[in-house]
């Protein structure tokens, strides 16, 4: 997968099978690389940043998360540090 796969899904709802909120995908980060590692990395590294309700935390792991009209991806999803209160962010990183 690319960043591209997911650019199109920004602050798309996704769902999750068997958990009642809904993740927004905030942010399709694009770390930069320098020309010495474009040779050695498979792919572009990215990381994925989705915000949910701060109650009820997802588990991190693996999760089918079903964009609202569109396709399912299975992610590795992590709950993170989340500084507002309003929210939890998480994120699903690509090496």
């Amino acid at each position: 997968m690319t960043p591209e796969h997911f650019l199109p899904y920004l602050n798309k709802m996704f769902r999750v099978p068997g958990w009642p909120h809904a993740l927004t995908l905030e942010t399709v980060d694009i770390r930069r690389t320098e020309e010495w590692e474009k040779q050695k990395l498979p792919r572009q590294p990215f990381t994925l940043i989705f915000s949910g309700p701060p109650q009820q935390v997802l588990r991190e792991g693996f999760h089918p998360l079903q964009v609202e009209d569109g396709p399912s991806f299975d992610l590795y999803v992590i709950p993170i540090h989340t500084v507002p209160r309003d929210r939890q962010n998480y994120q699903a990183a690509f090496n």
